[in-house]
Parts: structure tokens; C-alpha cells; sequence
């Protein structure tokens, strides 16, 4: 282990690793691709966010009862989400779009987001136009996730399938971000930064319900608390990333002004992989 004061992530040397890794589910999940781990962590991710956000279950259920037919409940405002380090669009095409009605991805490896895009005429209602996902390419250091897509800037090289809004509509703000698997390229800094503009950005819930307005949603591999209790990180020098110890990202939550809703460790994984973690916080 080693101590974030003497290592901490380096972006031009984390972008070279990823752009020499193959833009296929079994390069971006570090040759996991092929087993049970493709199944599994897309299901744990949907109960988690539905158990939170009732108003994500797309069928009706217990966690949403069926509306009056009288027509005394309004229909729901379309449902958003952003994704961040969202490479060839796993954690979109297997979770979010069977939640929410549109997806923002961003992802600074361009050939990841040209995978996405070749393959999203194939995900759920984007064909039909039902519903939509907007592919930003650029990283996240970069990205504030208070403005709109257009404010973002052309850099991002913003590009839309499925469903289009009225000139007139000005979409902003989100109902979950998802960050997986991507935050260990940010150095403390930089992540305290994102979840302050994260939290910013998250809209009321639809239902007007407090307990169920926007999420950030967390996973990321979780290493050992130090022997004598402390936070730690592990540093990988291949990919140059840390893995953060849940005290650690309980430190991160607290500087950025962030409440823990719930967390919960994904169950099913493979052996011979960190303990993974999700952390639902507004």
C-alpha cells in the first residue's frame, strides 16, 4: 500500500494504458468478460438503484404500485442519467437505459465511444427512439456536470441517437450519476471537485418525494482499511490508479458535502478481485 501523498493518478499515463487496451467487453473488464461478472454486476446495479429510486422500475411492482386510472397522477418527466467513464457503454446499454428514458456518456478514449456508438442502435429504445443517449468524448477533469451538454463545450464532440427534444427544451441536471470503475483515475482533488458539481446537479424527484431525489451512484473496488484503522489506497503503476479503502471514500463523501443514502457490496463476483462497493449518496 501506498499513501496517496506519494502517488496519485496521472491522466496522460491512465489515457495511454486504456487506448492500448482492446475496445471489447473483455479488454474494458480487465479479461473478465467472458465469465459470470458480465451478468452479475449489471443485475446488483438495477436492484440497488431501483430499491432507492421506485420511480426507475419500469414495470409495475411493489416498489411502483399501479397508478389510478382516473387520471389524477401525472405522467413522470422523462427520467435522466449521466456516465461517467462510460467506455464501449457496458454500464448504459446493461443498466441505465432499463431505468431511465435518456443517457449521457462520457468517456475520453475515442475509440471506446466509437464502439458505443456502432452498438447502440442495438440497446434498449434507442431504435424505437423511445429513448436516447448523447456520447461525449473527453475526460472528466473536464467536465462539469451543473451545465448542459451544449455548455460543455464542442470539445466533447457531442453526438445523439434515439429520441431528440424540442428545440425549445433545455435538458440539465440528472436523476443518477453512475461513476464505476473510473474514479480511481481522479486524484483526490479532482474528485472532491466532481461530487461538489455532482451533487449540484442532481434534480427533485418526479414523485416530489425527498427521499427519493437524484442519487450519485458509486462502485469501484475497495481495498483494505490500513491495520491500524486508517483510510488507504492501493496504487496501481500499470494503469497509474488508485484503489481507495471504503474509510477513504467515506473521507472523499465528507469533503465533498455528500450524504451516504445506503451502501451495499456486490455479491457474485469472481474470486481473486477486490471487494466491489456501491455507495448511494445525494
Amino acid at each position: 500500500m501506498s499513501s496517496l501523498d506519494e502517488e496519485e493518478p496521472n491522466l496522460e499515463k491512465g489515457l495511454q494504458y486504456w487506448e492500448n487496451t482492446p475496445a471489447t467487453l473483455n479488454g474494458v473488464l480487465g479479461g473478465f468478460g467472458s465469465g459470470t461478472l458480465p451478468r452479475v454486476d449489471p443485475l446488483g446495479s438495477r436492484q440497488f438503484a431501483q430499491s432507492l429510486l421506485p420511480y426507475t422500475v419500469r414495470i409495475k411492482s411493489v416498489l411502483r404500485p399501479l397508478a389510478a386510472d382516473d387520471g389524477s397522477q401525472p405522467p413522470l418527466r422523462r427520467i435522466r442519467a449521466l456516465d461517467v467513464g462510460a467506455g464501449i457503454g457496458r454500464v448504459t446499454a446493461n443498466v441505465l437505459l432499463h431505468l431511465v428514458d435518456d443517457v449521457v456518456m462520457v468517456e475520453p478514449i475515442p475509440k471506446f465511444v466509437e464502439q458505443a456508438v456502432n452498438t447502440a442502435e442495438k440497446w434498449k429504445g434507442i431504435s424505437s427512439k423511445e429513448k436516447s443517449v448523447t456520447f461525449l468524448t473527453g475526460p472528466l477533469q473536464r467536465f462539469d456536470p451543473r451545465k448542459t451538454v451544449k455548455e460543455n463545450g464542442e470539445e466533447f464532440n457531442p453526438r445523439r441517437m434515439g429520441w431528440a427534444p424540442p428545440p425549445t427544451e433545455n435538458e440539465s441536471g440528472y436523476d443518477i450519476i453512475w461513476c464505476q470503475w473510473a474514479l480511481g483515475h481522479l486524484s483526490d482533488a479532482d474528485l472532491v471537485t466532481f461530487f461538489k458539481q455532482a451533487r449540484e446537479s442532481l434534480r427533485k424527484s418526479p414523485t416530489g418525494r425527498p427521499q427519493e431525489d437524484g442519487l450519485v451512484v458509486v462502485k469501484e473496488n475497495v481495498c483494505r482499511d490500513s491495520h491500524d484503522g486508517e483510510p488507504a489506497v492501493v496504487f496501481d503503476y500499470d494503469d497509474s490508479s488508485v484503489t481507495r479503502s471504503n474509510l477513504k471514500w467515506l473521507q472523499i463523501f465528507k469533503d465533498a458535502g455528500l450524504t451516504l443514502v445506503r451502501d451495499r457490496v456486490q455479491e457474485g463476483l469472481p474470486e481473486g478481485l477486490f471487494e466491489v462497493r456501491m455507495y448511494a449518496l445525494r
